[in-house]
């Protein structure tokens, strides 16, 4: 299991396939960890340099000994991008990820090929429910979010359908430490791009959940009509829809790539 020191925290990340093909990065939502793209880690090495990482606090990525923000879980991209002598890559991020994902199409465009942004939005929620979830896990542990998570992540018939990941979604969530994981939404509350991602001039794939009450559809479109060069897809998902529509977002992703 691969480490790689980087400022105020030891990021732990996995590659897979061939350094020789193009290098394509995947960033996970918040309260996940790596293992959420298995799927399209295994879809993507057939022809892709993958490359995935525990956001700091999250995984087996240790929490920030330094104050945290978008623009540092951005950098870490740029310092594992370094680290494996990788001068350009294409980025998809989930949620939190395609936050960072924006950032970085904004702050270092020239690292970029491309990117994929999956349900996700300039603006996710409001400051003050990430500053109430912050204090929550922190004062009450993981479990007090763990147990909603399934509601707000799938659909009642993937749950339904679908029990056992479900449950290994949640008990990953379960896991992670609480400080990591509140650090990461007082992230959240402080981010909000709206001002900014007009500036990304990367050609820009958007995915939305077509039942995904986090960020919606509407959220999909609105950066479509922001980010030049940008299209958008839409799969039969809730938020985590790389998992509940697994094969029809990874065709998507492909296709793009």
């Amino acid at each position: 299991m691969p480490f790689m020191d980087t400022a105020g925290a030891q990021l732990h990340y996995r590659t897979d396939g061939s350094s020789a093909n193009p290098c394509v990065v995947l960033s996970n939502s918040l309260g996940t960890d790596l293992s959420m793209w298995d799927a399209q880690a295994a879809a993507l090495a057939l022809d892709h340099y993958v490359i995935r990482y525990d956001v700091r606090g999250h995984g087996l990525s240790s929490p920030s000994s330094t104050p945290l923000d978008l623009a540092r879980l951005g950098l870490d991209v740029i310092a594992l991008l370094d680290h494996l002598a990788i001068e350009r890559a294409a980025f998809c991020g989930i949620s939190m990820g395609g936050l960072t994902g924006q950032w970085l199409g904004i702050h270092a465009p020239q690292r970029f090929t491309r990117l994929i942004l999956a349900n996700t939005a300039a603006r996710i929620g409001t400051a003050d429910g990430w500053l109430a979830r912050a204090q929550q896990v922190r004062t009450e542990g993981m479990s007090s979010v763990a147990a909603g998570a399934s509601a707000r992540w799938f659909t009642p018939a993937f749950i339904a359908r679908d029990p056992v990941t479900v449950a290994r979604m949640t008990g990953r969530l379960r896991e992670q430490d609480a400080n990591g994981y509140a650090d990461c939404c007082l992230v959240l509350a402080a981010a909000n791009l709206r001002e900014d991602v007009g500036r990304i001039n990367l050609p820009t794939l958007i995915i939305a959940g077509d039942a995904d009450p986090v960020t919606t559809v509407a959220d999909g479109i609105w950066l479509r009509e922001q980010i030049p060069n940008a299209q958008l897809a839409t799969v039969p998902a809730s938020h985590i829809s790389n998992i509940e529509a697994n094969m029809k977002f990874t065709t998507q992703l492909r296709a793009f790539l």
